[in-house]
């Protein structure tokens, strides 16, 4: 299976929910070059508040990234996985997954939310990115616009 998977992950606090906090957060990208050499990994980026929205990248075994991918008859299906089943918001109807053909690829964003168990911290949020490509792709087709954009984020109050 020819896959190229690039997972993003921007987590923040109540401290970006608005003003120049907030500006920074929503400016961080969405997409990002693909390193020389990824191989069959998939190219993680990490991006804190506490670090000013500044990116890391890493990498990790595609089975443990949260997406769904099968092969079949010249097609990928991609469909994230809804993890942890805690998160907020509730996603009471998720879309259908998104079928490929060699040569495409798709953005798919999730947003949650987070408290501790006794309610004695902070929310926290996050924002996972999946930009998902079948086939060979080059190392800047994360930059563009996809061939599909699934946007499943919810109200995050």
């Amino acid at each position: 299976m020819d896959v190229t998977v690039q997972w993003i992950r921007t987590s923040w606090t109540k401290q970006s929910r608005g003003g120049e906090a907030a500006v920074r957060r929503n400016a961080a990208p969405v997409g990002f070059a693909l390193p020389h050499g990824t191989g069959p990994d998939a190219h993680t980026v990490r991006m804190h508040e506490r670090d000013g929205f500044t990116p890391y990248d890493g990498r990790a075994e595609v089975r443990h990234v949260d997406v769904q991918l099968r092969e079949r008859d010249g097609r990928l299906r991609v469909l994230p996985r809804v993890e942890p089943l805690f998160g907020l918001p509730p996603r009471p109807r998720r879309p259908p997954a998104v079928r490929l053909v060699p040569g495409q690829w798709v953005r798919w964003q999730l947003n949650y939310r987070f408290s501790s168990m006794a309610g004695m911290q902070d929310w926290s949020y996050w924002l996972d990115t999946f930009n998902i490509g079948y086939g060979p792709v080059a190392a800047d087709v994360f930059l563009g616009d996809p061939t599909f954009h699934v946007d499943e984020q919810g109200p995050l109050r």
